[in-house]
């Protein structure tokens, strides 16, 4: 079995996350998404990968190499512009010999639904029940086939949506070849897969976990589901009076101060300095090389590789890039006065608490303040004692 993964996409709705990286690159519990869902796909039974890339392809290319770090073999195609799903399919058909899996590089599947999928008959689609589909292509399915596809819409006929993850034969590639360009100025993949459903052939493969990663925010919801199923090894140096439970994973070279007390599910990178006296809450991933230092309380975040939040900082449910410095004394607000859900700049997180998303090699001076709900681009310089809030440019210099 083959399979080829999506990977082209910049992810504009992740920026400022994505600005130096492509999106599916973007780490939930330390490991970039894609990976998680390229070990699923192994441990299922796929050997062989096909990527197609494009932005930042060359994050991907080194991280992953000839695949074999991972048990597999991969092999790459460039999209060289990104004009929608079909054309990047288009892009991978000289390498494809036979029935093979197409996922979307964006999503974490689990390895016994891959399997069933790749069980069954092509074409196939992946879908999945959701409590709010509007956000999605829209499924109706009629015994084991789907009947209709209707992309996002106000009044979706159905809670079932379309997962992104199908088996197709090499018959597809005629079908993509008639595609032609949409309102959306791409090729649209969709409008192949109506040709299966008008002739009744398209079946439905019904899938039981399936995670989209399509804001921000949506990296914490993934964060804690993974966390709360992976199996935790302690490898670093851990130091007398540390509270820490079996349920904390602790790369190798890092240090845990005395005094530190860390609770629930969380993973701490390599060569990290925590403490003494940092308390991290549950549900928290903190890459290689961070410090996290006296007295400096961490909650639900994702702190990328090489930040610093050395001393008497608070970051509540926020996303923090790589290479960050948060001077002493500064914190990272989460909560609405008024208990409404939280929103950054205009979109609705659908979270009572959410902190902030700061790009990478963001620059705090001493005690300042984050407002919930900002979004703050890389490589901006915020000076000591100052308030931020809202939608902050790349490189924007805060005095």
């Amino acid at each position: 079995m083959q399979c080829v993964v999506l990977a082209a996409g910049e992810g504009r709705r992740m920026r400022p996350l994505t600005a130096q990286r492509p999106k599916v690159m973007l780490p939930i519990a330390n490991r970039p998404m894609v990976e998680h869902l390229v070990t699923a796909a192994r441990d299922a039974g796929v050997e062989e990968f096909i990527f197609v890339v494009g932005y930042c392809e060359r994050e991907i290319r080194s991280h992953f190499g000839d695949g074999s770090p991972f048990g597999v073999e991969i092999a790459y195609v460039t999209q060289r512009h990104q004009l929608g799903t079909a054309d990047a399919l288009r892009t991978a058909s000289g390498l494809i010999t036979d029935r093979f899996l197409l996922l979307n590089g964006d999503m974490i599947l689990k390895r016994h639904d891959i399997e069933r999928i790749c069980r069954m008959d092509a074409p196939c689609m992946g879908i999945h029940y959701t409590d709010h589909p509007q956000d999605y292509g829209v499924v109706t399915v009629e015994g084991d086939r789907v009947s209709a596809l209707e992309e996002k819409s106000e009044r979706p006929r159905s809670n079932l949506i379309n997962a992104g993850a199908y088996l197709f034969d090499p018959d597809v590639f005629d079908l993509l070849k008639g595609v032609k360009i949409s309102g959306r100025g791409e090729f649209e993949l969709t409008d192949a897969i109506a040709a299966y459903i008008r002739k009744q052939t398209l079946r439905a493969c019904h899938l039981d976990y399936w995670l989209d990663v399509g804001q921000p925010w949506d990296l914490l919801d993934a964060n804690e589901s993974l966390l709360s199923s992976m199996e935790h090894e302690q490898r670093g140096i851990v130091e007398p009076g540390v509270v820490i439970p079996d349920t904390v994973t602790v790369g190798e070279g890092t240090v845990i101060r005395a005094g530190t007390y860390i609770e629930g599910s969380c993973v701490i990178g390599e060569n990290c300095s925590i403490g003494p006296h940092a308390y991290i809450r549950g549900f928290t991933s903190i890459g290689d090389g961070c410090h996290i230092g006296h007295a400096t309380e961490i909650k639900n975040s994702i702190i990328m590789s090489g930040t610093k939040i050395p001393h008497f900082n608070y970051v509540g449910d926020s996303v923090i890039g790589c290479g960050c410095n948060l001077g002493a004394g500064t914190k990272v607000a989460n909560l609405r006065h008024d208990r409404a859900p939280v929103r950054v700049c205009g979109r609705d997180t659908g979270r009572m608490k959410f902190g902030a998303v700061i790009g990478d090699g963001v620059q705090f001076g001493i005690n300042c303040s984050v407002n919930v709900g900002s979004l703050i681009g890389s490589n901006t310089r915020v000076a000591p004692h100052s308030v931020v809030e809202g939608c902050i440019e790349d490189g924007t210099v805060i005095r």
